[in-house]
């Protein structure tokens, strides 16, 4: 059924570390639903969720997916997000569509890097939260210890909403029942629990049970909602997904719990792009003009290019019409999609709070409001990990430079982590992700999708040359050909400037010596240097160059000739000034758990790498706030994952330029003048 109100409509994001189970865990609801008729299997790869070949071949999830169904009167809206780090994007992506993040944890496995990530990214994104804890039958799992490492790590708001029973084979809800026998834990301790927590939420509430008075089940399920919302409450659940264990109970408290578009904070819009523009909250109402985000761009095989659509206010339908950012074009919807998996299903209308696709809309980007009114309307989605693993690609065809930049071009629109630059300066095409998986599998999209083969290698540091002295320089240019002649004598003095200065061009001259119009020649010579490099080859910045003097000739002076002089009087200048490489310093924030802490500061000062700081976070981890050259670190993601057993994470983001110690300036220098040499 298609929902008529935001209150018939729950959106729900299943998060958590690769092998959780979120696969099996939507495969399970759709399944119990009467969705499927058959129990899929990731290995056989027969999922609703896991549907593209790249996610068959990997036997994981490397896209968000989507699917919905019917429950006790709701239409839920499931989003399942992969799990392994280097997809984290995807799941970052999920969160600007739903209400509600479910935490899947793996009892075998406890918890890993992006339990931590993605339960603290949901909390920053304002959303309701639920833990579910899977894979509850297998053998030799901790669960109370498990559980009191999730509470300790993520904080008293988690209750359980129900307990395993029979070794795992089934659970007993401790909403309802005030007593009853589990593997562990007292039922009516917890049950005590979770309606104190509850009732925390709503202040007339927590009087009348002061008071003594009982509260009704009814009552404390309607303020379950608003608990989860405000934070007091983080529900817990325990499932075996693959044996249908608390799958029931689950959906029952998805569809009677968990709040709904109506419940949950309204999203917040621009009036414009200016920081002194006006927010507005858009509340999930449906008799107001349509406002909408699309959260996702994706590419389907047999539609085209498909945005995933948030309704935040109003009614969409295929003849619906809206403008986009600031723009006063009108596009019209077309038609409102469904999705389920890798299928897409026509619906009449979508009202606010439900989620949709838009297909073969072009002018449609991540993070656009979609806008009946024509006053501009801007928005935001959850920020997402700046991608640092890079590589420098080339076509293995030539020719194909276009098509790769097109290809490449539609991967980045449909992955907020995965970028593409143009370096001009080291003159390579620069593809970033989050790690060496997430680039092999970009890469692999482009092979099956687009045919097109590229050859990989690390990209060249981009560093810069600069002077640490004054410097004077001279030279004269003098041409005869038989005809008319080229004449041009530059003097000019360089000056080093403080760091971050960039490049400035003056002159001091007296009288005519150099006739001004030959000016704007000179200070092009000098920029063809600081674009190029007098040392090795990289551009030069936080100089000053001064013309002091000169000499033309009435009749041979020309432009090119004052450009020539120019040029290698400044490269004369720069010879005497002391010249020394820069080299790009990040600023990079390592988390880890706190045992490796002596491994990475040990690896970081092998790398001319300096700590600067360090924080003890809740679960026993550390947050290393370092320093350190872009050179060596450019491949930090391996060695990290080596490190830490694929446990560590990071953030990296340019600082500054510092000089590059003597030793290995030479070698850069040597390396440059050898690749020129081969380039002849």
């Amino acid at each position: 059924m298609s929902a008529r109100k935001p209150q018939e409509i729950r959106n729900i994001a299943l998060l958590g570390h690769g092998g959780a189970g979120k696969t099996i865990l939507a495969e399970a609801m759709l399944h119990k639903a009467g969705v499927t008729n058959r129990f899929g299997s990731i290995e056989d790869g027969t999922t609703v969720m896991d549907h593209t070949d790249l996610e068959k071949q990997s036997k994981h999830s490397v896209d968000p997916a989507m699917a919905h169904f019917d429950h006790d009167s709701k239409t839920i809206n499931l989003i399942d997000a992969p799990g392994y780090p280097d997809f984290i994007g995807g799941a970052i992506s999920a969160l600007g569509g739903t209400d509600t993040a479910v935490i899947v944890v793996s009892a075998p496995a406890g918890i890993e890097v992006n339990t931590r990530k993605l339960f603290n990214a949901a909390g920053e994104a304002g959303l309701a939260r639920a833990v579910v804890i899977n894979k509850i039958d297998a053998e030799n799992i901790d669960l109370p210890g498990l559980l009191g490492a999730l509470v300790e790590t993520f904080g008293p708001a988690l209750k359980c909403v129900n307990l395993p029973a029979d070794g795992g084979k089934k659970v007993i809800d401790c909403f309802s029942d005030d007593s009853g026998s589990s593997d562990f834990g007292d039922v009516g301790e917890t049950h005590t629990q979770l309606v104190e927590s509850i009732i925390e939420a709503d202040e007339e509430m927590m009087e009348a049970y002061l008071g003594g008075e009982e509260i009704p089940a009814d009552k404390l399920g309607g303020a379950f909602a608003g608990a989860m919302i405000s934070g007091t409450v983080v529900p817990v659940f325990f499932t075996a997904a693959r044996e249908q264990v608390g799958m029931a109970e689950l959906a029952d408290a998805i569809a009677n719990f968990f709040p709904s578009p109506a419940d949950a904070a309204g999203r917040r819009i621009r009036s414009g792009e200016a920081d002194d523009a006006e927010d507005v909250e858009i509340a999930a109402d449906t008799d107001k003009p349509l406002i909408a985000q699309a959260f996702r761009i994706t590419a389907d095989p047999f539609v085209g290019k498909l945005s995933w659509i948030r309704i935040l206010q109003g009614t969409m339908t295929g003849d619906s019409t809206f403008s986009l950012r600031d723009e006063r074009k009108h596009l019209k919807a077309g038609h409102v999609l469904k999705i389920q998996g890798h299928e897409t299903v026509e619906a009449d209308s979508a009202v606010a709070g439900d989620i949709v696709a838009l297909a073969k809309i072009e002018e449609i980007r991540t993070g656009d409001i979609l806008h009946a009114e024509s006053n501009p309307m801007f928005g935001s989605i959850p920020p997402a990990p700046t991608p640092m693993y890079s590589l420098a690609v080339t076509p293995k065809s030539r020719g194909d430079e276009g098509k790769i930049s097109e290809a490449l071009s539609r991967l980045a629109e449909e992955d907020i982590t995965f970028r593409v630059v143009r370096d001009n300066q080291t003159n390579e095409t620069v593809i970033s992700g989050i790690g060496d998986l997430h680039l092999r599998m970009m890469l692999k999209k482009m092979s099956d999708r687009f045919n097109l083969e590229v050859e990989t290698r690390t990209p060249k540091i981009p560093y810069r040359e600069s002077i640490t002295t004054k410097a004077d320089g001279h030279y004269r240019h003098k041409k005869q050909t038989g005809g008319a002649g080229q004449f041009g004598e530059v003097y000019l003095r360089v000056e080093p400037l403080e760091q971050g200065s960039g490049f400035e061009f003056a002159q001091e001259l007296f009288g005519e010596s150099i006739p001004r119009q030959y000016l704007p020649a000179i200070e092009k010579g000098v920029r063809d240097v600081v674009a190029t490099g007098a040392v090795a080859g990289f551009a030069m910045q936080d100089l000053k160059v001064i013309i002091t003097d000169g000499k033309h000739h009435p009749v041979d002076s020309k432009e090119v000739a004052f450009r020539t002089a120019g040029k290698f009087a400044f490269i004369d200048a720069i010879q005497k000034a002391k010249a020394v490489l820069l080299e790009p310093i990040v600023t990079m924030e390592i988390t880890v758990p706190s045992q490796f802490m002596g491994d990475i500061a040990g690896d970081l000062s092998g790398r001319r790498g300096r700590i600067l700081g360090q924080d003890m976070l809740p679960g026993g981890i550390v947050s290393i706030s370092a320093q350190a050259p872009l050179a060596e670190v450019v491949q930090y993601n391996s060695q990290l994952r080596s490190v830490t057993g694929g446990q560590g994470s990071y953030t990296m983001e340019f600082s500054h330029y510092d000089p590059v110690p003597g030793n290995v300036q030479q070698q850069i220098i040597a390396n440059a003048q050898k690749a020129k040499e081969q380039d002849k």
